[in-house]
């Protein structure tokens, strides 16, 4: 590899990396904050909560990386220009051709990561992940339910605390369960009690010796205490229950035989994200260029907008073509094919225009 393509892949990386680590720790503390509110609702069980964080991010990566690969590279052809190095190795004769080499050595691979992130890697991260939260909620343990501490039953509409708990999970000790179904509460209580699950799947708290007092939430006097022997307590059905047959949880090969317009779009929703990658990829170089004392953070903004309406026009062409408001076959090719085709253009003529504006004046 001639030394200029390596010191200008080296420097297209180094931008790119630098980038990336910033917008994921943004990312992480977005994605933590996510994961923490669904274990406070009881939607998560809170021994994932590592496992989540880590499916979440995969979920998020086709929206992260063009991102960073586009502002990484803005900055580091910007500090080229702003320290005239660029018009050093234009003077050379190195144009938007010779760039292109060391330029797809370090956008290629960020394609690629984010196409198996999009096609592959994220719909099988978010099936792991309800997966995981339905099998965990056969398991006290995996539940979320922490001794001596009080959680928020699935859905939100009630708490559960346990005073101990067997080292499998499968007996308690000192139970009391409080539930809220809008006009009436129900509390109750026990000295001991076991999870089962039922044929249909449903996971009844089974309680022992203890006491049940069921009335109004607000005002009124229509109290009832009853104590027992055994009871049930039928808990509520987790959130993150999910349709296999869904669109968004198949396979990408399964979307290509599948007729219905959701799975389309869906199709679609996933084919476009490395495309539009490296059509942001493209686009950094023209609108990184910049004179040696020119702001520098004007361009940045530039591209983070072309950024925001490409993402924003997909994420909505994928609900249009849900509801049918555009034909199946032209999919989301209108955004992704254009958006290359102006890549192309503003790259390739890149300093033309400049150039031939100032031949035209100096002619006369």
């Amino acid at each position: 590899m001639p030394k200029l393509d390596r010191y200008l892949l080296s420097e297209f990386a180094q931008a790119i990396f630098a980038t990336l680590v910033v917008l994921l720790i943004v990312t992480v503390g977005g994605a933590f904050t996510d994961v923490l509110q669904d274990i406070a609702r009881g939607r998560v069980p809170a021994g994932m909560m590592l496992a989540q964080l880590g499916l979440v991010l995969i979920k998020w990566l086709p929206l992260i990386l063009p991102l960073a690969l586009m502002l990484g590279l803005m900055m580091g052809v910007g500090r080229l220009y702003r320290d005239s190095e660029m018009p050093v190795i234009a003077s050379i004769g190195v144009g938007p051709r010779r760039l292109l080499k060391p330029l797809l050595l370090a956008v290629l691979p960020i394609v690629a990561v984010v196409a198996a992130c999009s096609l592959w890697l994220g719909p099988w991260a978010d099936r792991m992940s309800k997966q995981m939260v339905n099998e965990a909620n056969r398991n006290l343990i995996m539940a979320g339910l922490e001794p001596g501490s009080f959680t928020w039953l699935p859905g939100g509409d009630g708490v559960i605390y346990v005073g101990s708990m067997s080292k499998d999970g499968s007996q308690l000790q000192r139970v009391f369960v409080y539930r809220d179904s809008g006009d009436r509460i129900d509390i109750t209580s026990a000295a001991s009690g076991a999870l089962t699950v039922g044929d249909s799947g449903d996971r009844y708290l089974t309680l022992q010796q203890g006491f049940q007092v069921e009335g109004p939430h607000y005002v009124g006097r229509d109290f009832r205490l009853m104590r027992y022997a055994s009871n049930q307590v039928l808990l509520p059905v987790n959130e993150m229950k999910y349709d296999p047959d869904a669109p968004e949880m198949l396979p990408t090969t399964a979307l290509f035989g599948d007729a219905r317009p959701e799975a389309n779009a869906q199709l679609h929703y996933r084919l476009a994200p490395p495309l539009l990658t490296l059509a942001f990829a493209l686009m950094a170089v023209p609108l990184a260029r910049s004179m040696p004392r020119q702001a520098r953070y004007g361009r940045i903004l530039m591209g983070f907008l072309a950024y925001l309406i490409g993402q924003n026009l997909m994420m909505a062409g994928r609900g249009w073509l849900e509801d049918g408001k555009i034909a199946g076959f032209l999919g989301l090719w209108w955004l992704v094919l254009p958006a290359l085709a102006i890549a192309l253009w503003l790259y390739f003529r890149d300093g033309r225009l400049g150039r031939a504006k100032g031949v035209s004046g100096a002619t006369p």
